[in-house]
């Protein structure tokens, strides 16, 4: 069988305008297994989604430990390529980054440059080695997607987000993710970065075929799509309380 993160991997390329890969992201195993079974070829956690499942606040709040452990048990639960969000890093030296997802049979990572404490972001350069780093040990054994925290923390404007996923490809990365980049300019991200493209779906925003007419390789959810399963368990709860 090919391995997880081959598969992962050819699942971003040869793809046409308008079919983005959509990967939905499950917090535990039974969301895990629904979406499989919905049929999704595969599935990327958010760290939100995660985070407040094991009861901890996103934004580094979830102990390593946890995390990757949460993340093993959705990869075992399924038999698609899961790729991991592990947010900055959790403070954790590359080598052991790459151990440590490979330990949980994840297929891929989300690597943010959000500067650790939050409060903007990483040098571009710096980062960029560490992404390299992260390459390097892991070989082709994992597909790196590259957060761009541009449009959250710093310049909202492409230029930015363009210069750090120009490095951030050149170090290795599979795909660049400017999250909360305005929709009007993925066609302008998309070409200026040259490597796939992942774009966030939004309620009320474009569709996932939407944004990929616009440029998107790669659709993700972050943590909408838990957001939404919990507002339908309190509304399940207020129901059995008035009942």
């Amino acid at each position: 069988m090919t391995a997880p993160a081959a598969r992962l991997r050819a699942l971003h390329h040869g793809r046409t305008p308008g079919d983005p890969l959509v990967l939905p992201g499950p917090w535990d195993a039974v969301s895990a297994r629904a979406f499989e079974e919905a049929g999704f070829p595969a599935l990327a956690t958010p760290s939100a989604g995660v985070s407040a499942t094991l009861g901890y606040e996103d934004g580094g709040g979830t102990p390593p430990d946890e995390m990757f452990a949460a993340v093993a048990r959705i990869v075992r639960s399924v038999g698609v390529p899961v790729s991991a969000d592990i947010e900055t890093g959790y403070g954790l030296p590359p080598a052991e980054i790459v151990e440590r997802l490979l330990e949980a049979g994840a297929a891929g990572c989300n690597l943010e440059d959000s500067a650790p404490d939050r409060t903007g972001l990483e040098d571009a350069r710096r980062q960029a080695d560490r992404l390299a780093a992260v390459r390097e040990a892991a070989g082709d054994a994992l597909v790196i997607n590259a957060r761009v925290d541009t449009f959250l923390r710093g310049d909202r404007g492409p230029d930015e987000a363009i210069e750090r996923g120009r490095l951030y490809a050149a170090a290795g990365a599979d795909c660049v993710y400017p999250i909360f980049a305005p929709p009007r300019l993925l066609p302008e991200l998309a070409a200026g970065i040259g490597c796939p493209l992942n774009a966030l779906a939004v309620p009320d925003g474009p569709s996932p075929r939407e944004l990929g007419e616009l440029g998107a390789t790669r659709v993700t959810f972050g943590g909408g799509l838990h957001t939404r399963a919990a507002a339908a368990v309190r509304d399940l709860a207020r129901s059995l309380r008035t009942d």
